[in-house]
């Protein structure tokens, strides 16, 4: 028994966080019981050196000494500013007014601004949550299917994983090793081919089931002319000078993410202002959710530090890159099990935990393989997206069906969910199969041969010393 524990402690130990996880034990105290208590044993087994385990204080140190996740506090107070400030509200109602007498008008409206809002916010559940409680009673008054409502708004909601600045994005850039700014420029193009299959797939809807997807009545349209433009102007205009400002600076190199959501909070309190709803509720509202969501992300990378020190230590890193690296296929063997495995591990994990206990696994393995790193995490977040709207499981079903009344029914939620499915499913074809989609917006910089560098140093004479006569060294 013996024996086997100490030959196989890198599988029990990945086997036994998957069962404490299964249970519904906390993911940020499971990893970490699970590793302590596995350090333990390896080290009364002789696999570790007592002092491997000192080495918990430079990880943890490494945590909170780490400029880069300062920045998820205050991406994540600008969106919790934004969501409730009534902004959402104004870009809706004036994008609805524009695209009113077009069939599928307000469809186009929830997409798009569930696309400048998910830019803003971050969150799934944050966009989701206000997507619903601002579209779906507008949508049902305007005549459109309950499926369609549904599933458009729980869609709009994702996209929030992919735009940037996704906080996603950023731990998926720590976790990856990469900058954020290149994370953020290879996300660029893939959530604009996702925002226009969105519209494809309504344009279809709109001429094949067009009593699905109605043009707003004349009743509603309550706008005309330059008053109507006017009032576009002024909900589209400071949204997008806000996400100008937070990803312009971080694109051209004239500040951190830090610093840029620093300057996003500041934008985000003056638009509250903007629009007379700055009040002091709102403020300790958006510091709450802050405080929990900045709580949540580090207990969970404190506890995947502790868990991936140890597995490590008992040679899980090679168990890991062994077991990938022999797939068939190679690279297409690796990413075919790679989206599957998160596809489905999605269904029961928040993206955080994915990011912190997943991809540190694969990484190695991926970079091993050549793998371009950017491309992997843009098309592991798209894959992740597609679990979000995967009926039962997906959590912007969940979080759509906590916020939609009663007489919204739960089969109504997911049968919305699978067209908007298959369209992120093709989304992730395309990323696969075209990976320029992606590395096309990196800056490459100059291309070098190292082998072609010569370095010449200029050859100094140095003074001869007589070692003979003691008088000449001083």
């Amino acid at each position: 028994m013996i024996h086997f524990i100490t030959h196989n402690m890198a599988p029990l130990m990945f086997g036994g966080l998957v069962v404490f996880l299964i249970i519904g034990y906390p993911a940020a105290f499971s990893l970490a019981a699970v590793g302590l208590f596995f350090g333990l044993i390896g080290v009364e087994l002789g696999l570790i050196r007592p002092d491997f385990l000192g080495n918990l204080t430079y990880q943890l140190y490494g945590i909170v000494s780490n400029d880069l996740l300062l920045s998820i506090p205050f991406f994540t107070l600008m969106g919790a500013i934004l969501e409730r400030c009534g902004l959402a509200e104004d870009l809706l109602d004036s994008i609805g007014q524009l695209f009113g007498p077009v069939r599928g008008g307000l469809s186009y409206a929830v997409i798009f601004v569930g696309a400048i809002l998910g830019a803003i916010t971050g969150t799934v559940a944050a966009s989701v949550i206000a997507m619903a409680v601002i579209a779906l009673p507008a949508m049902t008054r305007a005549g459109y299917s309950v499926r369609h409502t549904t599933g458009v708004i729980a869609a709009s909601g994702t996209i929030t994983q992919l735009i940037p600045p996704s906080l996603v994005l950023i731990v998926l850039a720590d976790q990856l090793g990469r900058s954020v700014g290149d994370m953020y420029m290879g996300a660029i193009g893939p959530s604009m081919i996702q925002l226009v299959l969105f519209c494809i797939w309504v344009l279809i809807l709109s001429i094949v089931r067009p009593q699905d997807v109605p043009a707003l009545p004349p009743e509603q349209r309550t706008l005309h002319g330059w008053a109507l433009w006017k009032k576009c102007l002024r909900g589209i205009i400071p949204s997008l000078a806000l996400i100008f400002v937070v990803l312009g600076t971080i694109f051209m190199g004239l500040a951190t993410p830090t610093e840029a959501g620093a300057l996003g909070v500041v934008g985000a309190f003056i638009l509250a202002a903007f629009n007379r709803t700055l009040t002091w509720p709102l403020v300790w509202q958006g510091m709450s959710s802050t405080m929990r969501i900045t709580a949540f992300v580090v207990f969970i990378l404190i506890g995947a530090r502790v868990f991936s020190l140890v597995f490590q230590g008992v040679g899980g890193k090679e168990w890991i890159e062994g077991y990938l690296i022999s797939l068939p296929g190679g690279q297409v063997g690796f990413l075919f099990f790679a989206n599957v495995f998160i596809f489905v591990i999605a269904f029961f994990l928040d993206f955080f935990e994915i990011v912190f206990i997943v991809i540190p696994l694969l990484a190695p393995v991926a970079e091993k393989l050549g793998i371009d790193l950017i491309w992997f995490g843009v098309l592991i977040c798209a894959n992740v997206q597609t679990s979000f709207m995967h009926p039962p499981f997906g959590f912007a079903l969940f979080y759509l069906r906590g916020i939609a009344p009663s007489s919204v029914k739960t089969k109504d939620i997911y049968l919305g969910a699978i067209p908007w499915l298959f369209l992120q499913i093709i989304l992730v074809i395309i990323l696969i199969f075209w990976p320029g989609s992606v590395t096309y917006w990196l800056d490459k910089g100059p291309k070098v041969d190292p082998a072609t560098i010569k370095i010449d140093l200029p050859q100094i004479d140095m003074p001869q010393l007589d070692f003979s006569d003691p008088n000449k060294m001083k």
